[in-house]
């Protein structure tokens, strides 16, 4: 998921602009002469102030749409799916430099997340958290385990995904074998793809990198305080912190609940995110 990076920065410049300008046009106002015309530049900016001041207020503290570019979190959300998050469930942040004001809630197990990706945070994401500060994350031969139990994995119907370039007509059927899980007070379906292989193989450096241990059967970490653990519900076609990294607290953007638009799925519209 990646939007334009410097949207709250404009946003906050133009909210400063027009709120200038709104006061200026106040000002002038008691100095204009009867029947005076204000100055259209004035008028301009000085109307444009509440409607900025409002989506300025909701985006920075309440809620943020988003859209789904790409398919690391099928089948709970699919590309093209215009969703919604709520930015205040974690906690009250300052628009821009993003710093926590006012504490709320913590991220659980199984929430959906959006954050800034911990290499650029520039770039907004969204995964599933999978382990919390201090879990022990296990994930060997694609089976999940925090600090020693399973997460419950239920075998449904193989989910068909059509993997089309950019000709329609050279569309690849691939099945993958899809799961409903249970984890925690969640439960979710995800995906996982048999022909890729359990071990890791695109691993980076990252910070707190010695809290984890590769082998050929996955991955097992221990998360440090302060960070997150996230996965992908497309467990095979997911880069996250099993290749990344931890997300720190403090690129935490908020919890993604709703699925407000999708073009071509219109039955998707009005879903609430599980």
């Amino acid at each position: 998921m990646n939007l334009a990076p410097n949207f709250a920065l404009i946003l906050l410049v133009l909210l400063v602009a027009t709120g200038v300008l709104y006061a200026l046009n106040l000002k002038l106002r008691k100095q204009r002469p009867e029947g005076a015309k204000e100055p259209a530049w004035v008028a301009w900016g000085a109307d444009f102030f509440p409607v900025i001041l409002v989506v300025f207020v909701l985006r920075s503290f309440i809620v943020e749409p988003f859209k789904i570019p790409s398919g690391s979190m099928i089948p709970t959300l699919l590309v093209g799916d215009f969703i919604l998050v709520n930015k205040y469930t974690y906690g009250i942040r300052l628009p821009v430099i993003n710093k926590k004001i006012i504490a709320v809630n913590e991220p659980q197990r199984g929430d959906v997340m959006v954050f800034r990706y911990p290499e650029d945070p520039s770039l907004d994401y969204i995964k599933r958290v999978i382990g919390v500060p201090g879990d022990v994350v296990s994930y060997q031969n694609k089976r999940l385990t925090v600090n020693g139990e399973p997460v419950e994995m239920t075998r449904i119907d193989d989910y068909l995904y059509l993997e089309c370039p950019k000709d329609p007509k050279q569309c690849m059927a691939k099945y993958f074998e899809q799961y409903w899980a249970k984890f925690g007070q969640v439960e979710h379906r995800l995906l996982n793809y048999a022909p890729v292989p359990a071990s890791v193989f695109d691993v980076e450096q990252f910070p707190h990198r010695e809290n984890c241990t590769y082998n050929a059967a996955g991955v097992i970490c221990k998360v440090p305080a302060g960070h997150y653990f996230m996965m992908g519900d497309n467990r095979d076609n997911s880069r996250d912190s099993r290749s990344w990294g931890f997300v720190p607290e403090e690129n935490i953007v908020g919890k993604a609940f709703f699925i407000w638009l999708n073009l071509s799925d219109p039955g998707r519209i009005g879903s609430f995110i599980k």
